[in-house]
């Protein structure tokens, strides 16, 4: 193998390696100005998106201990890595997916050691992030002792209001 090939190969076995998950996709249509502004909100929610040649997909995959089916893989392939969170990584995938319809098809994905279908990345896309449901589990945690919190302010004030009542009916 050539030396640029060798070098295509060790980088992206290794940023396979360093993600989190991996979303595979076919591209068609795409010019310099969607590559670039993907690129950008794949950035934002931190991602990356890799243009890739199957035979160097395929080997650098096989290398980091990951066997992809071929037949899986048609087209243009584009790798979309997960560096942080990968359900953000994979909303933004499908919003732009969304908005640039027939220019993105998710054809599979890779989370926590698992090949997914494209149907099932979808699915994890419309999950909640790390920080919602973290918001989620604190609303649910906080709602029995705020519920307690009034109902013993609104004793403690009807005690008061009963208490002021009673004396200025005495007076």
């Amino acid at each position: 193998m050539r030396k640029e090939k060798q070098f295509l190969l060790d980088e992206i076995k290794d940023k396979i390696e360093a993600s989190k998950a991996f979303v595979l996709t076919k591209y068609e249509r795409v010019n310099p100005n969607m590559a670039a502004d993907f690129r950008v909100r794949l950035g934002k929610s931190g991602g990356d998106f890799e243009v890739v040649r199957k035979r160097i997909l395929i080997k650098a995959a096989q290398a980091a201990g990951i066997a992809l089916n071929p037949q899986l893989l048609e087209g243009h392939i584009g790798v979309v890595f997960a560096v942080t969170d990968p359900v953000q990584v994979t909303k933004a995938l499908y919003d732009y997916s969304k908005e640039n319809e027939d220019v993105l098809t998710v054809l599979g994905g890779q989370f926590d050691g698992k090949l997914y279908s494209a149907q099932d990345v979808e699915v994890l896309s419309k999950l909640p992030s790390k920080n919602e449901m973290r918001a989620q589990l604190l609303s649910i945690l906080e709602a029995p002792m705020a519920q307690v919190l009034s109902v013993m302010e609104a004793l403690l004030t009807s005690l008061m209001h009963g208490i002021e009542n009673k004396t200025q009916s005495n007076s």
